[in-house]
């Protein structure tokens, strides 16, 4: 049943992904891949919706798989499946709150988690940086020995977005805009790429 597949899966993702929304995509692109529910592009679609509304991302993303997967009970499932191991864990930090904050050894265990989850979200930053600057040369193989072009590994209007987007943050005044305003803009310009 898709409904008890959509629980335990975001059940695991919601249990073992340490360090917030961004750490839940590795677990997705190895969900996508087990499920068959989503692609890796469709990944890269949901993180960009996910990201540009309200809410923590993990969240977005359960519920945009969910509704993808099996309409709306299903992103209300895969939500909840989500988030109840993190209700559990508080429900048991907050009865033995006094020993934990005291405890040298879940300090320790926070300390070792840290770079692990740090390692999480750069392999899905760097995993969704491929997925959207480069395409998948699978199409067309060009003969032995021969290189595959730069112009068809490379996606340049990508890639000069991203530049662009880079350079702009580097200025006083433009890094001071409401993250919304930069959001629009490359709205506006994949719309304009794809004319």
């Amino acid at each position: 049943m898709i409904y008890l597949r959509l629980f335990f899966e975001f059940f695991k993702t919601g249990l073992f992904a340490v360090g917030g929304g961004m750490a839940t995509i590795p677990f997705l692109q190895n969900m996508g891949a087990a499920t068959g529910w989503f692609t890796d592009a469709d990944l890269t679609t949901m993180i960009a919706v996910s990201e540009s509304t309200p809410g923590p991302i993990g969240v977005n993303m359960a519920t945009y798989v969910g509704f993808k997967s099996a309409g709306v009970l299903g992103s209300m499932i895969a939500t909840l499946g989500l988030i109840t191991p993190s209700i559990i864990v508080i429900l048991i930090i907050a009865a033995f709150l006094q020993r934990f904050r005291q405890s040298k050894t879940v300090d320790a265990v926070f300390k070792g988690l840290r770079p692990a989850s740090t390692a999480l979200i750069a392999a899905a930053g760097l995993s969704v940086a491929k997925s959207i600057l480069m395409f998948h040369v699978t199409s067309h193989v060009t003969a032995p020995g021969q290189a595959v072009p730069v112009t068809d590994v490379f996606y340049w209007p990508a890639i000069a977005v991203t530049v662009i987007v880079f350079l702009c943050m580097q200025h006083k005044k433009l890094s001071k805009l409401h993250p919304i305003v930069f959001i629009g803009i490359a709205a506006a310009a994949g719309v304009l790429l794809q004319l």
